[in-house]
């Protein structure tokens, strides 16, 4: 018999079996290896998209599709870089966006295609069609360095949204080599890298473009002549090539049903027996996998992508727009700037603190305190991760919010900035319609934003 006096705890249903401190997992060190070649990969698609913005307004005038009409160059070059040439009343607001990293053809392409090269990732592999994305980018880039006439532009950068399904591969195998204790720490190198890639592709552009105005000795063939922009391109294809080669030699498939045994067993934690399940799950219809735990997280991407487009677009436009009209009237390099400036510091945030604040807060609570920044990116990739119940239908998963995604993308700029435009015309809200707009949507996804889960789980929990 206890005849002890010290105190007792009485155990009741809810009564945790374990602390909190001691149920909470350790975090499973990060594949560096493996993420650092995907990275690799993904840093050479923003350099090549971004690189063109230096000296696309030149090369559509070159090609004489305006009649010599420099007001009409913003029109076709947005048609390429998803930018456009506003013009206000008495021609008071003329202002060409194009550089906002955003690419209409681009996305639209995409949006017919990559929910098809995702389900096909689940079905044959990630390599295989990462080999196809990076071929077609590749190709695409070339063929644009090459083009002499407006549609073969227009063609080359829809080959490339047709054959090219690898950003939403890229986070399937993201999402494949990590797990809930790690995942925030790899999700935040995407805007990382593409805040890198968004700064030195126009370098590049803007240093290589037109070689022989610059250095006439060295390119002196009539061939630098007769196309002025292909050296940027051609430096863009070399970095797809040897993304290319890396990923061939040195990147492991992640899909569980097609991997080699050592990633299986000690990565992925899928036995023999469940293969043949999960492969069979990879041919499930499209329609099963719409449960309100897949769908929520995609609308939340698609929302948020929405309103990060439109705030891109429209940010250039009230940077320059007249002090009159309501905007900073900012000159073209100081625009420049501090948009630069963002993006840096942007990243170098997520790159110190994204996965901290994570850990602290949780990422439904992050996703509201930071849906201005692109930390909510970071997080809602998480969310869509976590919605799969299978690593087999994960890339399909992707695919669907990678297209939703495409096709926020391709239709915010063009409503954007019309609807400043047009508010600014016509003294909507006093000129503020275009805003107003966006912070009702903002409410949307806030509500949206609600429905997300507490946490993110593995999806073997």
């Amino acid at each position: 018999m206890d005849t002890s006096d010290s105190p007792r705890t009485v155990a009741s249903e809810n009564t945790p079996l374990f602390p909190a401190e001691a149920s909470q997992k350790p975090k499973t060190p990060l594949p560096k290896r493996q993420i650092s070649i995907l990275m690799m990969l993904q840093l050479a698609e923003p350099i090549a998209s971004t690189s063109i913005f230096p000296y696309i307004n030149q090369l559509i005038s070159e090609l004489g599709i305006t009649g010599g009409d420099d007001a009409a160059v913003g029109y076709y070059a947005g048609i390429i870089v998803g930018g456009d040439m506003t013009t206000c009343e008495n021609g008071f607001l003329i202002v060409y966006f194009g550089y906002t990293q955003q690419e209409s053809l681009f996305f639209v392409a995409q949006a017919l295609t990559v929910l098809r090269w995702s389900r096909l990732s689940d079905r044959i592999g990630r390599k295989p069609v990462l080999v196809i994305g990076l071929s077609g980018a590749c190709i695409s880039i070339l063929c644009f360095g090459l083009s002499t006439t407006f549609w073969s532009l227009v063609i080359s950068r829809c080959t490339c949204g047709f054959l090219n399904g690898n950003v939403g591969v890229m986070k399937t195998m993201m999402g494949e080599l990590t797990d809930s204790t790690n995942m925030a720490q790899a999700f935040a190198l995407f805007p990382i890298v593409w805040s890198l890639g968004g700064f030195v592709g126009p370098l590049i552009g803007g240093a290589l473009a037109r070689p022989q105005d610059h250095w006439p000795a060295l390119f002196a063939n009539p061939f630098w002549g007769k196309y002025p922009y292909f050296l940027p391109c051609a430096v863009a294809a070399c970095l797809f090539i040897l993304a290319f080669f890396m990923m061939l030699i040195f990147l492991e498939e992640t899909l569980s049903t097609k991997c080699r045994p050592k990633l299986t067993s000690a990565t992925l934690g899928v036995s023999g027996g469940e293969s043949l399940h999960q492969q069979s799950m990879a041919y499930a219809p499209l329609r099963s996998l719409l449960t309100p735990t897949v769908v929520v997280p995609i609308a939340n991407y698609a929302m948020l992508a929405f309103l990060d487009v439109s705030f891109r677009a429209l940010l250039p436009l009230f940077l320059s727009t007249p002090t009159y009209l309501g905007g900073l009237e900012f000159t073209p390099s100081s625009i420049g700037s501090w948009l630069a400036f963002f993006g840096v510091m942007d990243g170098v945030f997520q790159a110190l603190f994204f996965a901290k604040i994570v850990d602290r807060f949780g990422p439904k609570r992050l996703f509201f305190l930071m849906v201005a920044w692109d930390m909510a990116f970071g997080t809602v990739f998480m969310f869509i991760t976590a919605s799969a119940p299978t690593n087999t239908v994960l890339g399909a998963i992707n695919g669907l919010g990678q297209t939703s995604a495409s096709m926020a993308r391709a239709l915010g700029p063009a409503l954007a900035t019309s609807l400043f435009a047009v508010s600014k015309e016509r003294n909507i809200l006093a000129g503020n319609a275009a805003y107003v707009v966006l912070i009702m949507l903002a409410g949307v996804l806030r509500w949206l934003g609600s429905q997300l889960p507490d946490e993110v789980q593995d999806r073997n929990e």
